[in-house]
């Protein structure tokens, strides 16, 4: 299918690796011009060379932290008026609520609420001027089914949803559409961690911990990094434009309810 996007330009946050990476993959193979984000320089810039050599791609790297002012102010300093807007951040720690001072929940609602609004406030203008512009959010399966270790990550993201409710109606007049997507469980170092840190607490092995969480996905796997880019890319295409202010669960699905 041809999403009908190519040389459209895509801000994608922290995509060094992972379910950002995936995104800018999918988006590259459509033939959108990226610039690219992550903390560490090295490792972004290798993804970025394999982007350039894999789709001959065009692809700015611009290492900085996303969830600080100085980080957004430097990506949009590569691309102000963007197509596309990935928003991405590594997640808040899992834990027990009974141990997160203001400071914790100050940093994830920053980088988990916080941060996508202010990328949406500083772009969304232009999409209104050109008459086009797709917004995505990657938020977590949680903000529908919440898991209880990851309290910060239920609030933080369960706020941005409720913004981007009201915005998304706001703006879809003008041929922006902006949609959340909610991954589950994928196979990527966050998952891994995630794990390690339960089988821990719970004095199992991590294969026992990595099995027993497999066991608990319809699917009885985890899902596949390229999966997720690939409906991302889908939602920035042109084939959007009648879906905005949705939730989009990409789980195998692990959640249970009907709606």
């Amino acid at each position: 299918m041809d999403l009908g996007i190519a040389g459209k330009t895509a801000i994608v946050c922290a995509s060094s690796k992972g379910l950002g990476r995936a995104c800018a993959e999918s988006l590259a193979a459509a033939g959108v011009t990226l610039i690219i984000n992550g903390r560490s320089a090295e490792t972004l810039e290798k993804t970025a060379e394999e982007l350039r050599a894999a789709y001959d791609a065009k692809v700015t790297a611009v290492a900085a932290d996303i969830t600080t002012e100085a980080g957004r102010t430097a990506v949009l300093a590569a691309c102000e008026a963007p197509d596309i807007l990935v928003n991405n951040a590594g997640g808040p720690p899992t834990g027990d609520f009974r141990e997160w001072d203001q400071q914790i929940w100050n940093d994830a609602v920053n980088a988990n609420m916080l941060t996508p609004i202010f990328l949406i406030q500083a772009t969304i203008d232009s999409m209104i001027e050109r008459g086009f512009g797709r917004i995505i959010n990657i938020t977590s399966g949680s903000v529908k089914n919440p898991i209880p270790t990851l309290g910060l990550s239920n609030g933080a993201r369960a706020g941005l949803t409720g913004f981007v409710a009201g915005l998304a109606r706001d703006v879809a007049r003008h041929g922006i559409t902006i949609n959340n997507l909610l991954p589950g469980p994928f196979e990527t170092e966050r998952l891994q961690g995630n794990i390690a840190e339960n089988a821990e607490r719970q004095g199992k092995t991590f294969e026992e911990a990595r099995g027993a969480r497999l066991q608990t996905n319809p699917t009885r796997r985890f899902g596949r990094p390229e999966e997720f880019g690939a409906f991302c890319a889908f939602m920035a295409s042109q084939h959007t434009g009648y879906m905005t202010g949705q939730n989009i669960l990409v789980d195998g699905g692990a959640y249970p309810g009907t709606l």
